[in-house]
């Protein structure tokens, strides 16, 4: 049974610190004595002596204990440990061997804890030496060097009795020049999992294994049919690469009965590589991706990883819920991209992996909750939160760790991780020694909660999202050995999460005050989601233009996504910078689509056609756009009869459309023009284009003077026509200048006869065939020309 020093802030109980301080006085007694014995020291020295191992609370050598196998054994195994020993003083240590101690079993949680955090104290009672010939010795070691040692012992020498935990020192003994007596000079503190038979009952142990990452895909992709997508640098490919993270991962995880958790985004982003990519480069271009079978081999290991396991999928680029909760619901709209970043995980997932995932379960940060981050969860279809007993605290007295599942009320259920579980393999653990120390504290926790109280319970262990490499090694370890160990047994999280919850255990939600300073410190601003929701906003009136939506929809959509990542916690600088790229670059896709601007014109006559013309430099075409050309001051210059006239506009990819507007003068002088693009439902879209338009109108006054004259061109015109005929007739009559006719008369040609020649009747004009009728005034404009029109074209008119 646990007792209170079992959950937080409780002290150990007085007969364990009594415990704890008379041990320390027993181990220090031979030292006394020692000191008794020797000449005094200096006072300088001695002092400087003390002080030094006051606060470090250890020897002059360092043990470093870097495997212990098997990590939990049992009757007729032989455990072997190695490691190293470090002499860090200024004085040789002479007559120096390494020896195993086994102390008493602990049988508490809280006792294991009080053990790990002195673990190198040599002042702490360290249990009794096994001593015999399972030891090593070291005649000499130097300052500063290192020498290994290796000891393997059978388990039954151990004499460790009952089934439990015990304590487990590997140490260092020897002598100085200075102490020339035997004494402890080092130690190393960790534990012995001991479970000779299998319990009853077992734990049923859940551990999750996260297949997360940053994010790694822009908005941007290429202007193919394929759509290559572009990346904001090549780190993905180093995670799945061999040896990287991602990949020892996945390679680790195989071997294991775990729960696999993914983000889609990941699949996504490695499914997007094997159909080739590119990346940014440091001058802002791009270069061709080289990933692509690397990318699929990772897939496929995937594939072949979790086909008959549990695959539970986060929404989309896993978005940060508490995030989300505290910073965005009062910001429109940022409640609908956690619902889009969860509806798209059915049409991501299975088609990649193959596997059916588990869609309902949503994971905050580190498991902390309060009744926000639980409403916003619940929000999106999530109806079982993970969550951390460092968060929903055990307030009840229950004397022993409860089943994960906790109903909290509207249906939800609350799966609450064991925090020192699942917090056990965070840090360096890139030395041997951190990992083997991780590796048995966590078994040794374990299996004392097992021991807790004879009633089965669910356990869950939610590690750190995104492990590194060396942590995935140590884990992958601890769960080998737990997996084949006598006290527990694997499940599925989706059974723990049906389990019998514990009578007693706390279902409630911590409240807002209580969430970590240090969590909420990292979280995204409410800015953040303002700008989300401006891209947002932008992307609705610009899609709907489209003939394909789904090229722009798509990926800006899943950028989106993107900026509201848990991964961008303790990132803000490179939040902000993406944000604002996927911004600009859908406000430069937007503008691809434009009025060329026009320069100002002349407008002489009543009437002229205006060319406008709209430019689409998008590979797709697009419609339902209105062009709308409006006269400022329509008393002087109408368009179309009115204030503004509109004509609908589709424009095929990579060409412009001219649009032509008839206009009408009212009177001289200047009149502006505004061309605005309007979509469909009424949205302006882009810049208006502003112009002048000069009118110098022909007055009536002016047209009948210009007639008049042309009129008495036309009649003189006649007369010297008609002259000229009658000069000629009486040339015909006359047969000469001396004839009848004048001296202005011609002469006869050979067929005249004396009837052919015209006579005026007195009174009356003579009549020659109409030459032709004044012609009206040209029109005020000509045909419209088909061609489209340039930049700063002129009027036609």
């Amino acid at each position: 049974m646990a007792d209170a020093a079992d959950f937080p802030r409780t002290s150990p109980s007085p007969a364990r610190r009594w415990l704890r301080r008379t041990g320390a006085l027993l181990t220090g007694a031979p030292l006394l004595a020692g000191l008794l014995q020797l000449p005094s020291a200096p006072p300088a020295q001695a002092a400087e002596q003390s002080s030094a191992r006051e606060a470090a609370g250890s020897g002059a050598v360092s043990v470093a204990l870097d495997t212990l196998t098997p990590a939990a054994p049992t009757d007729g195994d032989t455990l072997t440990v190695s490691g190293t020993v470090t002499n860090n003083g200024k004085q040789a240590v002479t007559d120096a061997h390494v020896g195993l101690r086994v102390g008493s079993a602990l049988s508490t949680r809280s006792a294991i804890d009080d053990l790990t955090d002195d673990s190198t104290d040599v002042r702490t009672a360290a249990g009794t030496e096994v001593g015999g010939k399972y030891v090593e010795r070291f005649a000499k070691l130097t300052p500063g060097v290192s020498e290994h040692f290796s000891i393997q012992v059978p388990v039954d020498k151990l004499d460790l009795g009952d089934d439990g935990v015990y304590a487990f020192a590997v140490s260092l003994s020897g002598m100085t020049s200075a102490q020339p007596w035997d004494q402890l000079l080092g130690i190393q503190r960790t534990f012995l999992p001991y479970q000779s038979e299998e319990a009853d009952p077992t734990t049923r142990t859940t551990y999750l294994w996260p297949l997360i990452s940053t994010v790694h895909m822009t908005a941007e992709t290429g202007a193919n049919d394929q759509q290559t997508p572009v990346f904001l640098n090549d780190d993905l490919a180093k995670e799945i690469a061999p040896g990287g993270r991602l990949d020892q991962m996945l390679s680790l995880g195989a071997g294991l009965d775990v729960t696999w958790v993914v983000d889609p985004d990941l699949l996504a982003s490695v499914d997007a590589m094997t159909r080739g990519y590119r990346v940014r480069t440091g001058d802002g271009g791009t270069t061709a991706g080289t990933h692509q079978a690397v990318a699929k081999s990772w897939l496929a290991q995937v594939q072949k990883a979790v086909a008959d396991k549990e695959v539970v999928a986060l929404p989309f680029a896993d978005p940060d819920l508490a995030s989300l909760a505290h910073n965005g619901t009062g910001v429109a709209g940022s409640l609908s991209r956690l619902k889009d970043a969860t509806d798209v995980v059915a049409n991501t997932v299975e088609p990649i992996l193959h596997v059916k995932p588990v869609t309902d379960f949503a994971w905050p940060v580190n498991g902390a909750v309060d009744p926000s981050i639980v409403k916003v969860a619940t929000s999106a279809g999530a109806d079982k939160i993970i969550t951390r007993s460092d968060s929903l605290q055990e307030t009840s007295g229950l004397t022993y760790t409860p089943s994960a599942a906790r109903p909290i009320g509207g249906g939800t259920t609350a799966v609450v991780a064991d925090a020192r579980l699942s917090t056990e393999f965070q840090g360096d653990l890139t030395s041997a020694s951190a990992s083997t120390l991780a590796v048995q504290e966590f078994l040794a926790q374990s299996l004392s909660l097992n021991g807790q109280t004879d009633t089965a319970r669910s356990v869950v262990v939610a590690p750190q999202r995104m492990p590194t490499a060396s942590q995935a090694q140590a884990m992958a370890q601890a769960l080998t050995a737990l997996q084949s160990g006598n006290w527990s047994t694997s499940q599925e999280l989706t059974a723990a999460a049906k389990a019998k919850p514990t009578p007693g255990a706390t279902t409630r939600i911590p409240s807002a005050s209580a969430y970590p300073a240090a969590l909420r410190k990292q979280q995204l601003p409410r800015s953040a989601f303002q700008q989300i929701t401006a891209t947002e906003a932008k992307l609705d009136s610009f899609q709907v233009i489209l003939s394909d939506r789904s090229r722009v929809v798509t990926p800006f959509g899943r950028a989106m996504n993107r900026e509201m990542s848990a991964s961008w916690r303790g990132r803000p600088a490179e939040a902000e910078s993406f944000r604002s790229a996927v911004a600009a670059h859908l406000e430069e896709l937007a503008d691809q689509v434009k009025l060329i601007d026009k320069s100002d014109t002349k407008l002489s006559g009543r009437s002229a056609t205006i060319p406008v013309t709209v430019q689409n430099n998008l590979v797709q075409n697009v419609d339902h756009l209105v062009l709308r050309l409006s006269s400022t001051n329509p008393t002087r210059l109408q368009i179309g009869g009115h204030d503004y006239y509109e004509q609908p506009v589709s424009v095929s990819g990579g060409h412009a459309q001219t649009v032509k507007f008839t206009t009408s003068a009212k009177a001289n002088g200047q009149a502006t023009v505004v061309a605005q693009l309007y979509t469909q439902d009424g949205q302006a879209y882009g810049a208006p284009v502003t112009f002048d338009v000069k009118v110098t109108e022909f007055t009536a006054t002016v047209m009948l003077v210009i007639g008049g004259g042309f009129l008495l061109l036309v009649l003189a015109g006649f007369r010297m026509y008609t002259q000229r005929k009658r000069a000629a007739a009486r040339d015909a009559e006359g047969g000469g200048p001396d004839a009848a006719g004048g001296p202005g008369d011609g002469p006869r040609g050979p067929e005249e006869g004396p009837g052919d020649r015209l006579k005026e009747e007195p009174g009356t004009d003579a009549r020659v065939d109409d030459p032709g009728q004044p012609s009206d005034p040209a029109p005020d404009t000509p045909a419209e020309s088909a061609d489209p029109s340039g930049v700063g074209e002129r009027v036609d008119r």
